[in-house]
């Protein structure tokens, strides 16, 4: 997850931040993404909640549990825009099998799910 942030953090340099385990009540994210913009003349900032997760169970339990995760943080953030982020470590797959993208919904919002 390190080099994950690291990564971010790169990209964010010009204006915005990552905050890491950023606390919500009891519970936490891994990543949450800050980037000032402005509508309308007004400043305001844009969230991105990411929820980072290594595949140990099955691959739709870990979906599962994650979307339940990043859907609740996304409404304590007060955003809209989530991303669920699924590292699988395994070495019997091919980054084939590992690689994808799909699009999921929980609790009426919309968090995109990527495969790594």
């Amino acid at each position: 997850m390190n080099g994950y942030q690291a990564f971010l953090q790169r990209i964010v340099n010009s204006g915005g931040r990552v905050e890491r385990e950023y606390g919500l009540g009891r519970m936490r994210t891994d990543l949450l993404v800050i980037w000032p913009i402005e509508i309308h003349g007004k400043k305001d900032a844009q969230k991105t909640v990411l929820e980072l997760k290594v595949l140990y169970k099955s691959l739709e339990q870990t979906i599962t549990d994650g979307l339940e995760q990043t859907a609740s943080y996304m409404d304590r953030c007060g955003t809209d825009d989530g991303h669920l982020i699924i590292f699988d470590r395994s070495q019997e797959r091919s980054w084939n099998e590992k690689i994808f993208q799909r699009k999921e919904s929980r609790q009426g919002k919309r968090i995109l799910v990527w495969g790594m």
